[in-house]
């Protein structure tokens, strides 16, 4: 009983971080023009050259 009961949680917590995973892998899936946009953005706060 306890050891199904332990082999339980840990398939819960697999399962909840292969979830996290793949929402963070979604989330961070940019493509190359917002790639390009935010790295222009970030370099025109740093105060540095564009071109």
């Amino acid at each position: 009983m306890w050891k199904f009961l332990g082999l339980a949680g840990v398939v819960g917590v697999a399962a909840t971080g292969v979830a996290m995973t793949r929402a963070e892998r979604q989330r961070r899936a940019y493509t190359p023009d917002e790639v390009r946009d935010r790295l222009r953005r970030r370099v025109a706060e740093a105060g540095g050259a564009g071109k």
